[in-house]
């Protein structure tokens, strides 16, 4: 449903108010939330519930983000990150959130598109795709089926620019990737991960200065990932996806679901920051 977000390392790189957009939610959608069962049902049939799950599979990334690796946090690490991205405490959160800015009305609308049978089979392709570890081989397959449908002037290539155009329609992933590295950054400085301190505003204006960069690599490997996960689906069945990801009521709620995502992410990158602390006195970023 949602694409698993990768981390563009620092060296690749303004922040995306995820809470004030939550805000706008909870003061439109505060009197008409869902309840909590019909949210646990509308992660499933959605697939939102493994989008979010995937996320633990990015902390991976978190050392070489601190310029690092995994080995240098001992034995320990493993298990501290497995804590940290417990599947049940993210759902948990995103569930909390969910609760209180989800309509039901937007709930119905979007669980009635993913219950219908193209919706199930793309749920079904998409929560392959986001249990895949290997982003670069994933990649790597994506590019190579974009480039043989360009070469042959397939029209397939539109409908997936199109399809990726929609999800990310209010075009926040860049900045969203970007405060989530501001945040988990500042966080592993603030608990001494880091032997030299980071000054925020600093970090800001390098992200800044390579922003473009970031939000051409990031479109490009939208464009790939969706050409891997949607290999084996037509492109009349794409075309109805997109369709239906036009919709205005569509868009309000994947404009909500991946600003819960993002803050899921940048919550738990947060607390392992903190953790990271315990495991090892501190390198230079």
């Amino acid at each position: 449903m949602i694409p698993r977000p990768n981390f563009i390392k620092l060296h690749r790189l303004p922040a995306l108010a995820v809470f004030a957009l939550l805000i706008v939610f909870l003061t439109v959608t505060q009197s008409r939330a869902a309840d909590r069962d019909r949210l646990q049902a509308f992660l499933k049939v959605t697939g939102f519930d493994v989008a979010l799950d995937s996320i633990a599979l990015a902390a991976a990334d978190a050392p070489e983000m601190l310029g690092m690796s995994a080995s240098d946090f001992g034995s320990e690490w493993t298990r501290v990150a497995d804590e940290v991205f417990d599947t049940a405490k993210m759902q948990g959160i995103a569930l909390d959130i969910l609760e209180q800015t989800l309509s039901d009305e937007m709930l119905t609308h979007a669980a009635e598109f993913y219950a219908s049978p193209l919706g199930q089979r793309l749920v079904e392709v998409e929560n392959a795709s986001h249990m895949v570890d290997d982003d670069a081989a994933k990649r790597a397959t994506g590019e190579e089926l974009v480039a043989r449908d360009v070469a042959e002037g397939n029209p397939r290539v539109g409908i997936l620019r199109a399809m990726t155009a929609a999800i990310d329609a209010s075009d926040s992933s860049v900045r969203a990737v970007q405060e989530i590295q501001v945040r988990f950054l500042m966080a592993a400085s603030n608990a001494g991960v880091l032997e030299q301190e980071l000054d925020e505003g600093m970090l800001r204006a390098l992200m800044k200065e390579s922003e473009s960069d970031l939000r051409l690599s990031m479109q490009r490997a939208s464009l790939a990932g969706a050409a891997y996960t949607y290999q084996d689906l037509s492109d009349d069945d794409l075309q109805a996806y997109v369709d239906a990801l036009e919709h205005p009521t569509m868009q309000v709620v994947y404009e909500l679901m991946n600003a819960v995502q993002y803050e899921v992410m940048a919550n738990r990158f947060e607390v392992l920051a903190a953790r990271m602390a315990e495991l090892h006195p501190g390198q230079e970023l």
